[in-house]
C-alpha cells in the first residue's frame, strides 16, 4: 500500500512529477492488474506535460473524437501556455494537501472527478481564448458527462483549485474564481440575468465554498472568505468572514486564515446577526 506522504513544508516537499512517477512504478509492482494502466499513463512519459494529455485524451475521448486528436489539442494548448500545467501541478498539490482520504498523487491523477473536470476545463478555457467555441463547449459537454461537473468554458479558474467530491458543480459564464479556492460538491456559481453582461460571482483568493452552496450575481466573495453548506450568497461577502444561512448572513469575522487550505467548516461562538 502506497504510504500518505506526510507534508508539513511545501517547498520542501519532492517534485510532483517526481513523487506521481515513484507512486506509479510502486504501485504497479504491488498491484500488476494495474501495471498496464499505470504505465501506460504515467510511466511511459517523460514529463507531467504528456501524462497529462495521455490521461485526459483517455478520459474524455469517444466515438466523434478520438484519442489521438484530443491528446494533440490538449499538447497544443499546453505548449501555447505553460502555465496551464503549472496550474494543474498546483492543483493536485492542492488536492493531497487537503483532502485526508487522498493517498497520494496516483489517485487524483487517475480517479478524482474534481481533479480531472478543473484540467478538462483548463484545456477547454485555453480554446475559448482562441476563438475555438465549438471545440471548447464540446469539452465542457464531456466534462459534464463524465464528472457531473459543469464549467463555462468562458469561466476564469486560478490554480491550486481543489473540488472536493466535484459532483454537481455548476460554474457559469462569466464567474472567476481565484487561487487556492476549495469547493465541495454541489456548489453552484449563478448568474442572475438573461442579457449578455457579466453577471456571475468573483471568487477571492483562498476562499472556502462548502457543500450546496449557490453564490448569485455579479458579487464579490473577499480574499479567505468562508462559504457555509446549504447557504444562499446574493450580496459581497468582506473578506476573512464566514457567511452562512438563507439567506446568507455574516459570522465570524474574521474567520481562519486560509480556510481554503484548513478545509475547517466549523464555526465559533461569535456571530454577527444581520443579514447580508
Amino acid at each position: 500500500m502506497v504510504q500518505r506522504l506526510e507534508v508539513v513544508d511545501v517547498a520542501a516537499a519532492p517534485p510532483v512529477w517526481a513523487a506521481l512517477r515513484n507512486e506509479a512504478a510502486h504501485i504497479a509492482a504491488t498491484e500488476p492488474s494495474l501495471a498496464s494502466l499505470l504505465n501506460a499513463v504515467v510511466l511511459r512519459h517523460d514529463n507531467i506535460d504528456r501524462a497529462l494529455s495521455y490521461q485526459l485524451a483517455r478520459k474524455l475521448s469517444d466515438q466523434e473524437l478520438r484519442a489521438m486528436s484530443l491528446r494533440e489539442t490538449c499538447e497544443e494548448a499546453f505548449e501555447d501556455d505553460p502555465a496551464i500545467v503549472e496550474a494543474a501541478v498546483a492543483d493536485l498539490r492542492a488536492v493531497f494537501e487537503r483532502d485526508p482520504a487522498c493517498k497520494g498523487y496516483v489517485q487524483p491523477f487517475l480517479f478524482f472527478k474534481g481533479f480531472l473536470a478543473i484540467q478538462t476545463h483548463r484545456v477547454g478555457h485555453w480554446l475559448w481564448t482562441q476563438g475555438r467555441e465549438s471545440m471548447a463547449f464540446y469539452l465542457q459537454s464531456r466534462m459534464s458527462e463524465l464528472f457531473q461537473v459543469d464549467i463555462h468554458p468562458g469561466a476564469v479558474i486560478g490554480k491550486g483549485a481543489f473540488f472536493d467530491h466535484g459532483t454537481g458543480i455548476v460554474i457559469g459564464e462569466t464567474a472567476v474564481v481565484g487561487d487556492d479556492v476549495s469547493m465541495l460538491h454541489g456548489v453552484t456559481l449563478g448568474g442572475t440575468s438573461t442579457e449578455r453582461v457579466d453577471r456571475h460571482p468573483k471568487i477571492g483568493k483562498g476562499v472556502l465554498i462548502g457543500s450546496g452552496a449557490m453564490v448569485i450575481g455579479n458579487i464579490t466573495v473577499g480574499d479567505y472568505a468562508k462559504i457555509g453548506s446549504g447557504s444562499v450568497v446574493t450580496k459581497p461577502v468582506p473578506s476573512g468572514c464566514t457567511a452562512i444561512g438563507v439567506p446568507a448572513r455574516l459570522v465570524n469575522c474574521p474567520t481562519c486564515e486560509e480556510p481554503s487550505k484548513t478545509m475547517d467548516q466549523t464555526l465559533v461562538d461569535a456571530a454577527y446577526d444581520y443579514v447580508i
